[in-house]
């Protein structure tokens, strides 16, 4: 659940680019956490990890919980939207039937999610990555029974792919004592635990006909308000952000290395630290006013570590790198898509359409 990751969606649908000789849209299918969850949540009754209560989704359609970890957009959907990519709509939504994954494909992302099964014990409820592999693989099986073995074949292989989890597998486990990572392993020999684990995890998504992925890295998930009111200088926390550099390091070579071994396919890496963590270390250079706590928070109770109802804002959002503790603002989420875009020269993949407008930032409850 972290900020770091956001920005690493960024990249996502940049390679969710078009298929050429295909008359069809291009859909994606995401795995994600936080970052990227529109909504899965929402729908698991018993998970701690939650958007589902105001102020979330403030600045978004009609201002309700969305079930997005943001007051506004999430970095992929500013991407996609750009890029003319229909929306993929949360798995969980009731309305998700086989029609609509042919037209939209299908977000599995979940808040508190991680590469490991065991991490985010603590929220109860929560999606792996191997968990939402299982639902996609459910979904392959509906849409073979909607459309025949081979055109579904072909729907899957031309779909685009996006993993972006990672920050909760350091945040809510190797980095907190309460998990047995934390004691199980030093931080050489679970990096091998975690990158193994990917290793598996993209293998088993080429077998079920992923050619078009990325996988996003981590940013500096040390600065996130979290992080940083932790320590005792109210500094980015270090540890955490040279473990996100040394993931990167890895979970590149992994890709580089599956690439090599599958040729019939294009994966690509999205490395987003050094745009993150410019962002936060100069928020003046792009317009923000505080990069370091969170516009929502529980008045002077740090780590407030949600949203609620009964919490401040903020007198402007669009000054906030970050809304929460972990996730950034629909302002930050904007600019940082917005930098990748031009970074990577991105253009529509299915032509038509218009990128949607930024959101009127609302004012405050207490300023209405």
């Amino acid at each position: 659940m972290d900020f770091n990751l956001a920005l690493v969606i960024v990249v996502t649908t940049i390679l969710g680019i078009g298929l050429q000789g295909c008359d069809s849209k291009v859909v994606q299918f995401i795995f994600g956490d936080s970052l990227s969850d529109v909504g899965n949540n929402m729908h698991l009754s018993r998970s701690l990890a939650q958007a589902s209560l105001p102020w979330y989704g403030i600045d978004m359609g009609n201002g309700l919980p969305n079930g997005r970890f943001t007051n506004g957009r999430t970095v992929s959907d500013i991407i996609g939207d750009n890029m003319d990519l229909p929306r993929p709509p949360a798995f969980l939504d009731p309305s998700v039937n086989e029609d609509i994954i042919l037209e939209n494909g299908v977000n599995y992302a979940s808040g508190g999610g991680g590469i490991l099964n065991e991490t985010g014990a603590y929220f109860i409820q929560r999606f792996s990555l191997d968990k939402q592999i299982e639902l996609f693989q459910g979904t392959q099986e509906l849409i073979r029974a909607k459309i025949g073995k081979r055109a579904a074949y072909k729907f899957f292989k031309e779909a685009s792919y996006v993993v972006a989890l990672g920050s909760n597998d350091f945040i809510n486990n190797y980095l907190m004592p309460v998990y047995t990572d934390s004691w199980t392993y030093n931080d050489e020999t679970f990096m091998d635990y975690l990158i193994g684990t990917l290793e598996r995890q993209l293998k088993l998504l080429h077998s079920l006909g992923a050619r078009q992925l990325v996988v996003f890295g981590l940013g500096p998930m040390g600065c996130i308000p979290l992080q940083r009111v932790l320590t005792t200088t109210g500094n980015c926390r270090e540890k955490a952000n040279k473990l996100a550099l040394s993931f990167n390091k890895a979970a590149s070579k992994l890709i580089d290395d599956l690439a090599e071994n599958f040729p019939d396919s294009s994966y690509k890496f999205g490395d987003a630290y050094d745009v993150v963590y410019d962002v936060i270390s100069n928020p003046n250079n792009y317009g923000f006013q505080n990069a370091d706590s969170p516009c929502c928070s529980f008045w002077n109770i740090r780590p407030a570590l949600t949203c609620v109802p009964a919490s401040s804002l903020c007198k402007d959002r669009s000054k906030y790198v970050f809304w929460d503790e972990y996730h950034p603002t629909d302002s930050a989420n904007e600019l940082i898509a917005n930098e990748l875009i031009k970074k990577f020269g991105l253009s529509n993949t299915n032509q038509g359409g218009a990128p949607s407008p930024a959101p009127a930032v609302a004012p405050s409850p207490e300023d209405r």
